[in-house]
């Protein structure tokens, strides 16, 4: 009986060792719930009579705002460690402006729960502190084109070159989407930064590292200098550029220019990256992709010749209501709708979008700031008549210059679509990450197509002599382009304007790539002209003298 007495109690010491303090219980799981940046868990570790007090939602945002002052991410803690009534808690802050705060938080703990002040939101806050911070920024890196020439330096942006301002872009008061994002990196509310252009592309690169005082009180935590950002080396060339900025003109448009193999960026103008347009026949490229695809077509097979196709009761006519037809190649290179909206209606929605989706469309570009080109889903387009107002590139499709320029690329990659990059320094002549757009086979079939677009199409103006040339036109409808067909017996019923040819009515679009034939283009083309006529009369030659400058850069 007396060693059952004495086994008892050593459990009992053992049981009773083992034992955790209520409030230490509290404070470790506060703590432990704090790095995990779970707002909730600490919450319910305090007293009843503070979460009566403090709603959570009031809480979760006091801390919330803690970081981002601070201009922190995440909390490190240590285990807490008793200090008479209450237990003290390490806490380390890696923060971007003021470097780590470390320092100590004092949990008031009991079997009740924390009792909570704002001293525990931020290591060194003392009880009726509020943080708050006083931040400075360097001066704005230098920007730089791929051969080091300066584009923009210091704060005033002067520049050794003579680029079109819009490329290179411009510094203004913080957006108002971008003003929380900002904030966090502790920009101030008054400063000016990149919106548009490379100014805004590389704009949390060029902006540097914050520097002041963060503040408790009036006590200063923490003090650091600002801290300039290495210069950004662009993947620009400036032959290129200024044969895009040329190309373009005075025009409401868009000009890029590509380097398939690295992704580079070599030249944009305009509004290359955020001029959403309905792509007209360039997106044939996509359409046929599908249907080689899907085996509904091949370069041998042939199309009634005629003046339009007819879907749901509705006429689409051929551009100024040509007679079109003939193989696929002969097809391809005069641009029938007759041919491409029934070959879309052929394809079907699901494939078609599928297609569009593998080059890109309804996928987040790339390049930070540019739109996103897209094509609604299969289940939202629509009748046939918007399947095939689709596969011709009208009705929803919207697309930019960059978008289409990436089109022209994946096909002389055999294929492979690139990822894009602005960046020399991350791209550095290596071969791009890609995704698979299509397959070699049907890359080099849409390459045939292109080649004949060039060589006796509609593109023939972008010919280049020894240069095999692959592109597409595009003519896309602003508004109708048919002709008004006067009465025989009132030859007045139509007023001359509505009888002749309004470029203003379309969009004029190119997208190309050279030298074909070995799936190693040097440099792709994408063109928009807004209200500019046919893509083969304008965006055709201003992708020509795009192309020579590219060839010439990257030979």
């Amino acid at each position: 009986m007396l060693a059952l007495c004495a086994v008892a109690f050593v459990i009992g010491l053992v049981a009773g060792a083992r034992h955790t303090p209520a409030g230490q219980a509290h404070a470790e799981r506060f703590a432990a719930a704090w790095e995990r940046g779970d707002y909730a868990a600490m919450y319910s570790e305090l007293t009843a009579d503070d979460r009566g007090r403090l709603p959570r939602a009031r809480f979760t945002a006091i801390y919330e705002e803690a970081l981002r002052t601070a201009t922190a991410a995440k909390v490190d803690t240590a285990k807490p460690r008793k200090d008479g009534s209450a237990y003290r808690v390490a806490v380390r802050i890696p923060t971007r402006a003021f470097g780590t705060v470390a320092g100590e938080v004092v949990l008031p703990a009991t079997s009740d729960g924390i009792d909570w002040s704002r001293a525990l939101v931020f290591p060194g806050l003392a009880v009726g502190e509020r943080l708050r911070r006083v931040t400075r920024m360097p001066e704005r890196a230098t920007l730089l084109a791929r051969d080091r020439t300066v584009l923009a330096k210091g704060d005033d942006r002067a520049s050794t070159s003579l680029l079109a301002p819009q490329v290179v872009g411009q510094l203004g008061p913080i957006p108002p989407e971008r003003r929380e994002e900002l904030a966090a990196l502790g920009v101030p509310a008054d400063a000016e930064v990149g919106v548009s252009g490379l100014e805004r592309i590389f704009d949390e690169r060029l902006l540097g590292t914050p520097g002041g005082e963060l503040v408790a009180g009036a006590r200063v935590l923490k003090r650091t200098s600002p801290r300039k950002a290495p210069a950004v080396r662009t993947t620009i060339s400036l032959p290129v550029e200024q044969a895009a900025v040329t190309a373009l003109g005075a025009r409401l448009g868009g000009v890029v220019a590509l380097k398939p193999r690295t992704g580079e960026v070599l030249a944009f103008a305009g509004i290359a990256f955020s001029g959403l347009q309905p792509p007209g026949s360039t997106f044939k490229m996509i359409t046929t992709t599908g249907a080689l695809e899907a085996r509904i077509t091949n370069p041998q097979k042939t199309y009634p010749v005629q003046t339009k196709a007819v879907l749901e009761g509705v006429d689409l006519e051929n551009a100024n209501g040509e007679s079109c037809g003939g193989s696929l190649i002969v097809s391809f290179a005069k641009s029938c709708n007759s041919v491409f909206a029934p070959l879309g209606v052929q394809l079907g929605a699901k494939r078609l979008v599928a297609a569009a989706e593998r080059y890109g469309f309804n996928h987040p570009p790339d390049i930070a700031g540019a739109a996103e080109s897209t094509i609604p889903s299969a289940g939202e387009i629509g009748d046939d008549l918007a399947v095939g107002s689709s596969a011709i590139g009208q009705g929803r499709v919207q697309a930019t210059a960059l978008q289409m320029a990436t089109v022209a690329a994946a096909i002389g990659l055999r294929g492979r679509r690139p990822h894009l990059t602005l960046d020399y320094d991350a791209a550095r002549g290596h071969a791009a990450d890609t995704e698979q757009a299509t397959n070699a086979r049907v890359a080099r079939t849409m390459e045939r197509l292109m080649l004949a677009v060039v060589r006796g199409g509609t593109g023939v103006r972008a010919a280049i002599p020894g240069v095999l040339v692959a592109g597409k036109t595009g003519t896309a409808e602003l508004r109708t382009t048919t002709k008004c067909e006067p009465d025989p017996e009132n030859p007045e019923s139509c007023p001359p304007e509505d009888q002749a040819n309004d470029p203003t009515d379309t969009d004029a679009w190119f997208a190309a790539y050279a030298p074909a034939g070995k799936g190693r283009p040097h440099v792709a083309v994408g063109v928009l002209l807004v209200a500019s006529g046919a893509g083969g009369d304008t965006a055709a030659p201003a992708a020509r003298s795009v192309l020579v400058a590219g060839l010439k850069a990257t030979s």
